[in-house]
């Protein structure tokens, strides 16, 4: 064994250490700062989102030659009139059945374990009794923040929430003002970063943009098939399971997982085994629709992200931050593969021309 080599591995380990060590210092402090900021990071969070939604008919009547001002102005009217009409049709009902929700689906776990402790899976209570009592505790804990956070998320716009009205004036503002942006950042960075960074946060804006609309137009489509299908079969609790669809759409694959899993809890209780069936192949039926159809249709590009990060990131994000933290993951994972993209782009190896000194002799052989 080479000495020398051992000491230089043993250098470049420490050094790789000490730089990863200092990273996660700088990352840790980040997300401190963060959280220290988080009553203004939050309302610009929510004004972003909200612009992503209401930016295309923005766009389209400045392109109609509406002054900017005048079209921001217009576009966050008919937003606020939205907004009014779906807290007095939707979220007052939501918000009155939230608590039938949450036993209705306490009942159906209940049943779940009578079944699993009878014939012929002859479970002892023994064996399940703590598996069942932390769905539970989660069923109403989940199913409670989840109506408790669409509830509050929509109502907040009509109530005067400090939050609410500053991420409302963000989105006038950035609606407004949002194509000036990049070029005065540009101006205001010093050597490259005037040219990186907005293309960054194009690209970022591109993404964003991309994912909460499509995300969006699919929950809105889940949920009005859904709903439609648990209001023909009868099953009760129809507006808030189409609700609670349509928000779960924002968290991919766990989010459709537990909405369907709460609508068919919900069928079972109250119409039987059998709805309750039919309501599971409903939802297969109209997940299947999502992903083979309606999201290649809508959604023109996809996020870049593979499934497995996009679970972890969902378990990470609810983890960290409960029901915000898993709407914001995915997202937040996007935009930081658009800025890790990036990087590789700018550090990877021009490719090389050809000098031809290498290419292949294609002349006619001299016969001999």
């Amino acid at each position: 064994m080479s000495s020398a080599k051992a000491r230089h591995a043993l250098r470049l380990s420490a050094r790789v250490s000490a730089e990863l060590l200092l990273v996660f210092v700088m990352l840790a402090l980040s997300l401190w700062l963060l959280g220290r900021m988080w009553s203004v990071v939050w309302p610009l969070v929510v004004g972003l989102l909200l612009t992503t939604l209401t930016w295309p008919a923005a766009r389209f009547l400045r392109r109609r030659g509406w002054p900017p001002a005048l079209a921001a102005s217009l576009v966050t009217v008919v937003f606020l009139l939205v907004a009014a009409g779906v807290v007095a049709l939707i979220a007052v009902p939501v918000a009155s059945q939230s608590g039938e929700l949450t036993d209705g689906v306490v009942e159906g776990i209940q049943k779940l374990r009578e079944w699993a402790a009878g014939p012929p899976l002859n479970i002892g209570d023994a064996q399940i009794n703590k598996a069942f009592d932390t769905a539970v505790a989660r069923a109403q804990e989940g199913v409670g923040s989840m109506v408790g956070t669409v509830v509050t998320g929509v109502s907040t716009v009509v109530s005067g929430v400090v939050t609410a009205v500053l991420a409302l004036f963000l989105m006038f503002f950035f609606l407004k003002d949002g194509p000036k942006f990049l070029p005065w950042l540009s101006r205001q960075l010093p050597g490259r970063f005037a040219t990186d960074v907005p293309i960054v946060f194009a690209r970022g804006w591109a993404t964003l943009g991309s994912f909460v609309r499509s995300q969006a137009a699919v929950g809105l489509l889940d949920a009005v098939l859904i709903g439609l299908g648990l209001w023909i079969l009868g099953v009760p609790l129809v507006l808030p399971l189409a609700v609670l669809t349509f928000v779960s759409a924002f968290v991919p694959i766990i989010g459709a997982l537990f909405a369907g899993f709460v609508a068919v809890l919900i069928a079972l209780v109250s119409n039987g085994p059998t709805d309750a069936l039919v309501v599971l192949a409903i939802i297969v039926v109209v997940q299947q629709l999502e992903g083979n159809v309606f999201q290649p249709m809508i959604q023109s590009r996809g996020l870049g992200l593979h499934a497995a990060v996009v679970l972890l990131a969902v378990t990470l994000g609810g983890s960290l931050a409960g029901i915000v933290g898993s709407l914001l993951a995915v997202p937040i994972a996007a935009l930081i593969a658009v800025v890790w993209n990036y990087v590789r782009e700018q550090l990877s190896e021009p490719p090389r021309e050809p000098d031809g000194t290498d290419e292949p002799d294609t002349a006619a052989p001299v016969p001999s």
